[in-house]
């Protein structure tokens, strides 16, 4: 391929053919820091390459800026932006390679299209709330949010371009240096006190793009970057034109205090209203629009969900809301004394099953998701200081333990008869009766860094690299002793494997020490090498699976099944690299899914991808699997199953979000399943149980 040439600001004569080891292909366009090139991978993988001018490469504050502007592209989901594939920061032109999404600008829909249509301006504004809420959880503020970046994809608006200030769009400065975003789409503290910007400013930017949408010009317009600065942060935006039931939400957005702006989740209970009047055709999937249309779930109020069908070809109206009155959906509310209120809900139609689904609040307060384990006939929870148990069957809560701590990070577990709450007691640990919640024993132990429990031990390290083994049923200490080629142990266990697995990766990556431990007794059942730089998934008959990743960017690259009766060792490659992938392993399939919503099946006896699903989580739990279905938690409180044969959406319940929606934890809590029944929990507090074998009905 000949190197294409480049008219745009600031570029070179001559573009490259590659970029890395993608190839360039044809020019996307070009801004005043680079140029954006549809690229192939390898594998044929149709990609959107940035490659900056190389007078900017040149300059090590751009560079800062541009890894900058990576890391925080690559901590948000792709559900609302372009995933980010790779990138070379310090390359000599430096770029970033991110899945290619058909579809217009904003901008440039304006321009040949005209202002949009009342009901898309509803859509839009949804979509890009949607987004900004997934954009300010993991801590990022966009600070350029404008119609250029704004991408109308088929599922809905994706916000791209994340960190990179313009300079070469205008000649205006502050005291702080180079003008950090776009004068039309700026608010008044970017022009005031640049250093304090933080997340409103982005909802400030999303009320001028509405603007935008509606009229084809911005609510401040000058010529001039100075004029506009003045107008921003002294005079009254002008939103003639703009629909009348959306300009209230747009003056809010566009008020010149960050305070007075609503936040992400407040716009879109906003829009729940203003939907009611429009027509929902699918701009935003269904599955998105759970999100933003759906009522505030509390358990003393009817439940509401969208209505779902077996087969469909479209994406469903998001208005469509049946009320579940008839008893498929039973409500329990758990308040402050512990005791269940339950809601009332007639007998169940005819023919249906006799598992009728339930959701339960064991707590009135509290913050954070429940993390829940099955077992023993019961259904065993921790949240907030609280240890609790529940009927399976209806939700009932049968007894609490209060605990010393707030920190949950594992659902409790089950060993040696008692219940284990895995939680950070100070310098105590202790077990509890699985019948009735009360103390069984406890013991002191010095600091220590983590627990783990498998085959009736609790395993607890310190900080000395020394391993105690504990016997559960007793409290007692079986044996103390250190992990040879692993200075800080930390341990990977699975159901009904007797043996803990520890992991070291070489500095360099091109290694990884695995440790096969028994717990019951502490000896080493072997030790291997094994190539690249792995983390283990899952172990079934006798083999132990493994993700292959880069660890410094956080992406799966590959499958690895060790077997070590044979030392036989097969890699299988991920047809893309994943990034943050959570995996697990059923009947020999893998099942991965990455944080932009990727979720895929691998046969690793085949080697090929038996399936691919751009689901609409953004970030997601470990996948479950039943033979059937694979369940997965969303971070709002969602539960999808997804055909484990087919790979399409079986079905989701609705998002349950909470007051602490904004709160992102390290690991979402994946979902049980037994009995043919799937029992998962959301950040509003809620534990529900739903039918494995009818995710339709959901």
């Amino acid at each position: 391929m000949a190197p294409q040439g480049n008219t745009g600001a600031g570029a070179e004569a001559e573009l490259p053919e590659y970029a890395g080891h993608y190839r360039l292909e044809s020019c996307l366009g070009s801004g005043g820091m680079g140029v954006v090139h549809v690229a192939r991978s390898a594998s044929g993988m149709k990609l959107a390459v940035k490659v900056v001018h190389t007078e900017f490469a040149k300059d090590p504050e751009f560079r800062g800026r541009f890894r900058q502007e990576v890391a925080a592209a690559r901590k948000v989901s792709g559900a609302f932006t372009a995933s980010v594939v790779d990138a070379d920061p310090d390359a000599e032109r430096p770029w970033m390679a991110t899945l290619f999404i058909p579809g217009p600008t904003l901008s440039d829909e304006v321009k040949r299209n005209g202002p949009m249509a009342p009901a898309e301006l509803r859509r839009l504004m949804a979509g890009l709330a949607e987004a900004l809420r997934d954009i300010h959880r993991v801590g990022v503020v966009h600070r350029d949010l404008k119609p250029s970046n704004v991408l109308l994809a088929e599922d809905g608006p994706k916000v791209i371009d994340f960190g990179i200030s313009r300079p070469k769009d205008s000649e205006l400065r502050t005291e702080t240096g180079k003008l950090i975003g776009t004068p039309p789409f700026m608010a008044p503290e970017q022009f005031r006190r640049p250093r304090e910007v933080g997340p409103a400013a982005d909802i400030f930017a999303l009320g001028s793009v509405m603007v935008h949408a509606a009229t084809g010009r911005g609510p401040f317009d000058s010529d001039s970057p100075y004029v506009v600065a003045y107008q921003v942060v002294h005079d009254e935006p002008d939103l003639t034109g703009v629909p009348q039931n959306l300009a209230p939400l747009i003056v809010r957005c566009l008020a010149k205090e960050p305070e007075d702006r609503p936040t992400p989740d407040e716009l879109m209970r906003e829009l729940r209203s203003v939907a009611a009047s429009y027509d929902t055709q699918a701009f935003i999937p269904a599955q998105r629009t759970g999100d933003v249309l759906m009522p505030e779930q509390e358990a003393e109020e009817p439940v509401r969900r969208p209505e779902r069908r077996l087969r469909r070809n479209v994406l469903l109206a998001a208005g469509a809301l049946v009320l579940v009155a008839s008893g498929v959906f039973a409500s329990v509310e758990l308040l402050g004394d512990g005791q269940p209120t339950p809601t009332e809900s007639s007998t169940p139609p005819a023919g249906a099953s006799a598992f009728r689904a339930w959701e339960a609040k064991p707590m009135a307060g509290g913050k954070g998701t429940p993390r829940c384990s099955y077992g023993a006939g019961k259904l065993f929870c921790v949240r907030a200081g609280l240890v609790f148990a529940l009927d399976p069957t209806d939700g009932r809560l049968l007894w609490r333990h209060s605990a010393d701590t707030n920190r949950w990070s594992v659902p409790p577990a089950l060993s040696g008869g008692l219940l284990l709450p895995m939680a950070d007691y100070g310098n105590r640990l202790q077990a509890l009766d699985l019948a009735t919640g009360r103390t069984r024993w406890q013991r002191n132990v010095p600091t220590y860094d983590g627990m783990w429990s498998a085959d009736g031990m609790l395993l607890v390290t310190h900080a000395d690299g020394k391993v105690t083994g504990v016997d559960s049923a007793s409290g007692d200490t079986r044996w103390s002793k250190e992990i040879p080629g692993h200075a800080t142990p930390s341990f990977s266990t699975f159901p009904g494997d007797p043996l803990l697995y520890v992991t070291s990766t070489s500095v360099d990556e091109s290694s990884t020490r695995v440790t096969a431990v028994d717990a019951a007794t502490g000896d080493v059942r072997w030790d291997e090498h094994l190539d690249g730089a792995l983390t283990p998934i899952g172990s079934e008959d006798g083999s132990v699976f493994f993700l292959s990743v880069d660890q410094v960017y956080d992406y799966a690259k590959a499958v690895v099944r060790y077997t070590p009766a044979s030392g036989a060792t097969r890699k299988v490659a991920l047809p893309v690299p994943r990034q943050g992938a959570e995996a697990a392993v059923h009947a020999g399939v893998v099942y991965v899914l990455a944080t932009a919503g990727a979720l895929e099946a691998i046969d690793v006896d085949t080697g090929r991808q038996l399936w691919h699903l751009e689901t609409s989580v953004s970030r997601g739990s470990v996948p479950v699997s039943n033979g059937s279905h694979v369940f997965v938690t969303a971070s709002d409180g969602r539960l999808l199953a997804v055909d484990a044969r087919k790979g399409t959406l079986a079905g989701q319940t609705p998002a349950r979000l909470g007051a602490d929606a904004g709160d992102v934890i390290a690991t979402l809590p994946r979902p049980a399943v037994a009995d043919h029944h799937v029992y998962a929990t959301a950040p509003d507090g809620t534990i529900f149980a739903v039918d494995a074998r009818k995710p339709s009905d959901w």
